[in-house]
């Protein structure tokens, strides 16, 4: 069943740098990282320390929480560091990898007749289990949950981040797998949008609901689809899967075998040769910056994920867990004389008819991190509102949010949003506030009044 949405409020940001249809195997990493801040909320209790032998698959965390989430090492080799902060609070785990790689074996067969109960079973015990998100709230799914629905999107709209038909142009079995063993876990429909008039093998696949949407960011937010699709309200649970995680979960009841594998796109300006790397979930992120050919002594920002929703790294660091996007802006830490007047330095686009950027609209930008301007107050225009395709006011969510009201907050919609809904609102609202930071602590402090 195919069903057409149309999003009319948002905005394309037409940025260089997009990543060219080119997958190159990227260098096997030295070292990777599990990162406890990939996993919001969770508080990790590990279960190895220093100088402990892992193979890929043998847990090194769990929630403190939840114990049976389980948090796995994604290659074989030594713990070289579980790097703490204040009150010992676990900031990462760094693995040395081996030269010759080792996998802990699951022994799984006829999966196909597998029960909601015992596949729940085996993600648990497998490390698969953190690909699953819920909404409301944005975190990892609770396994004793049963959500009303599950939803996949394999339309990423965000500017120059990875087109999901490339990253699973080689592993179409396991994502029909995967997506096969999903289906059971919801007494719902599952539901996965691709974009208006584009033809996939996803379309032939049964007993799913596919939805075509038009491209338009942030169309390809799951949150934009849940609201138009299957929207959430008070008690109830929705469950969101990456494209590429659903081919992890079905590789992993295919061979028995834990391996986050991660098809990323490399993008930005700055970047001499923008492609897709196959890697490893939590890998040094040198190796690949060199390949790239980007010139580390510019002044960069390295960003886990894409432009407007990442995370900011250091150079050497590590690639994010759920990263399917390696961004590189140039830093923005320079004045620009009469930035303000609409004649000067039009280099910048906007949704607005200041910059005469509406003059040019395929024309594509070599954009940095700059503000243009600092945070000031909220004022009434409706410009947070036509970059927001969804049927709540954004401003004032948002000022309920800010003042803790949680009444208001939930009759304004909190439960259906997550930060990256308000990322447009981040990039062009003239109040040059932190949308996206306060959701976040919004649905923070639900979940602690709530629950």
């Amino acid at each position: 069943m195919s069903n057409d949405i149309q999003i009319k409020n948002g905005l394309t940001i037409n940025l260089k740098g997009a990543p060219e249809n080119i997958v190159k195997k990227a260098p096997f990493p030295k070292s990777v990282s599990l990162n406890p801040s990939d996993f919001h909320l969770i508080t990790p209790k590990m279960l190895v320390k220093v100088g402990d032998k892992v193979k890929r698959g043998d847990a090194v965390f769990f929630s403190k929480n939840n114990p049976e989430i389980k948090f796995c090492s994604p290659v074989s080799g030594k713990i070289l560091d579980i790097a703490r902060g204040a009150k010992r609070r676990i900031l990462e785990i760094v693995i040395n990898c081996d030269a010759k790689q080792q996998a802990l074996k699951h022994k799984i067969s006829n999966f196909s007749n597998f029960t909601s109960d015992k596949i729940k079973e085996n993600m648990l015990i497998s490390g698969c289990w953190p690909f699953l998100k819920q909404r409301p709230y944005d975190i990892i799914a609770n396994p004793n949950d049963v959500p009303k629905s599950i939803f996949v999107s394999t339309l990423n709209t965000a500017p120059i981040s990875a087109d999901i038909e490339i990253i699973l142009n080689e592993q179409k079995e396991e994502f029909k797998t995967g997506i096969s063993l999903l289906k059971k876990l919801t007494k719902g429909d599952l539901h996965i949008c691709l974009e208006k008039n584009h033809n996939s093998f996803i379309n032939s696949i049964e007993g799913i609901k596919v939805h075509h949407i038009n491209n338009l960011h942030p169309a390809g937010n799951v949150g934009v689809q849940i609201h138009h699709i299957d929207p959430v309200n008070i008690g109830e649970r929705v469950w969101v899967v990456g494209a590429e995680d659903v081919a992890l979960i079905g590789k992993f009841f295919i061979t028995g075998e834990y391996n986050p594998t991660r098809t990323i796109a490399v993008s930005g300006p700055p970047v001499k040769y923008p492609q897709y790397y196959k890697t490893i979930a939590g890998s040094s992120l040198s190796e690949i910056i060199q390949d790239a050919g980007i010139d580390t002594s510019q002044n960069l920002r390295y960003i886990n994920g894409d432009v407007l929703t990442g995370r900011s790294v250091e150079k050497d660091n590590y690639l994010g867990f759920y990263n399917n996007t390696f961004s590189v802006l140039r830093e923005g830490n320079q004045y620009r004389m009469f930035g303000w007047i609409p004649f000067i330095n039009n280099s910048v686009p906007s949704k607005y008819k200041t910059s005469f950027s509406w003059l040019f609209p395929k024309k594509k930008y070599d954009l940095n991190t700059n503000l243009n301007g600092e945070e000031r107050a909220f004022v009434v225009t409706g410009e947070m509102e036509d970059v927001f395709p969804m049927d709540i006011f954004p401003m004032q969510l948002l000022k309920e949010c800010m003042t803790g009201n949680i009444e208001k907050m939930e009759n304004l919609g909190i439960y259906e949003v997550a930060p990256e809904d308000f990322a447009l609102i981040d990039y062009s609202s003239s109040s040059k506030i932190e949308a996206q930071k306060i959701i976040r602590e919004g649905l923070d402090l639900m979940i602690s009044e709530v629950g």
